[in-house]
């Protein structure tokens, strides 16, 4: 590859077949690399996990790169680092239980259900239509949200997934790019937390069965979430928890799609269906990339960084890693998965996993129950995500129905 080549990672707008082919390269050739704004990528299975596992070393805050900016609240689980951290996630998951997740499952089954059968016609947008809406309504009801409501969620999850700026380090550095990003997501960030705020404080007064109010009510020695805590969290959990869910249905239809037999062998046995969505995690995983910043100079791969410097490690690299994975670039759902981090890892594995695994079971599942067949539309373009999100943002499909 020519200099420029290895610099650029290509786009997926085939799916990302030509970017596993680049990431392979850059394993083998430069798995440490710095780029134009001094930012390091991490590539191999090994050195991003080590990332992932040493907060010490490879900080959250990310807020500590620009000075001149309002610092980060100490209120944000997915960037703070211990031992407040420690303590903000020990009072969420006494709320969001994996009992809570598991409690979603016959109303999940009823909506996914719904929504396929009111889909008109035999050809729609399996992003707009379903995998976009699904876990968006999971998410309101789960909080507590009235019905009603629970347009203003899909509102701010479009309003801030439709920015577009194709590179990530250039919206973090850039001196406009990042500004502009900064604006756009931020507006309706504080409309979704004014509006969580609301029941925040109703829910102090009077309890619901929601995840709100278990939220007002965590308790661990003698501490409590504040208001800004659960607004920050609900705020989390819809667009962390939404994008990854929806991503996720997309790309296990993609993969079906590329492999067709393993589509038959799950008709034909549903209980193979969570190797399907592990592999497909492992394969496309929803988040690209997770970023980090070196508290002190350190070590990885044999390459010093220094200290105060962003490190942006590869998760879909990591996923495809041969040193980890045989036959990385294979879809089987039959291979022994030795730990594949689409969820990340250490002390930030995602909290919403469980609940991203449970609707991506079931949406499969409502699939294989309304449509005898479904297939990427032929010769329809398949929009894709930029920026770090491996997945459609819009993908028709043709269905056949029993």
């Amino acid at each position: 590859m020519t200099q420029d080549a290895l610099d650029t990672p290509p786009s997926l707008v085939d799916g990302g077949h030509r970017l596993f082919a680049w990431l392979r390269t850059m394993r083998d050739e430069r798995p440490v690399r710095e780029d134009a704004y001094g930012v390091v990528h991490v590539y191999r299975y090994a050195d991003v996990l080590a990332v992932a596992s040493d907060p010490t070393v490879f900080s959250s805050e990310l807020g500590r790169l620009r000075p001149d900016s309002s610092p980060l609240s100490e209120e944000i689980l997915s960037v703070i680092d211990p031992p407040m951290h420690r303590k903000l996630r020990s009072l969420v998951s006494q709320a969001f239980t994996p009992r809570t997740v598991a409690g979603l499952e016959p109303r999940i089954v009823e909506l996914a259900g719904q929504m396929l059968r009111d889909v008109p016609g035999d050809e729609f947008d399996l992003v707009r239509d379903f995998a976009f809406q699904l876990p968006v309504v999971v998410i309101a009801e789960l909080l507590g949200v009235p019905a009603e409501d629970q347009s203003l969620f899909r509102s701010w999850s479009e309003r801030m997934l439709s920015v577009q700026v194709d590179d990530a380090v250039e919206r973090q550095f850039g001196d406009e790019s990042g500004d502009e990003f900064q604006q756009m997501v931020r507006t309706p960030l504080r409309e979704m937390h004014d509006y969580l705020q609301q029941h925040v404080e109703d829910r102090r007064k009077r309890r619901g069965e929601d995840l709100i109010s278990r939220l007002v009510d965590a308790e661990v020695d003698g501490d409590r979430l504040t208001d800004r805590q659960i607004t920050e969290f609900g705020g989390l959990l819809l667009m962390a928890g939404h994008i990854s869910t929806s991503l996720l249905l997309s790309n296990t239809v993609l993969c079906i799609e590329e492999n067709p037999r393993i589509g038959s062998e799950v008709r034909a046995d549903r209980s193979r269906i969570p190797q399907v969505i592990e592999e497909v995690l492992r394969y496309r995983p929803p988040i690209m990339v997770m970023a980090r910043v070196t508290t002190r100079e350190t070590a990885i791969g044999g390459v010093t960084v220094p200290a105060n410097r962003m490190v942006m490690g590869s998760i879909v690299s990591a996923n495809h890693d041969e040193r980890q994975f045989p036959n990385p670039e294979r879809f089987d759902p039959r291979r022994r998965l030795q730990q594949q981090i689409a969820f990340g890892h250490g002390i930030h594995y995602c909290l919403g996993g469980p609940l991203a695994r449970l609707e991506g079971r079931i949406a499969l599942e409502a699939v294989l129950d309304n449509f005898a067949d479904l297939r990427i539309t032929p010769g329809a373009r398949i929009e894709y995500h930029p920026d770090g999100l491996f997945g459609a943002r819009r993908m028709p499909v043709t269905v056949r129905r029993h």
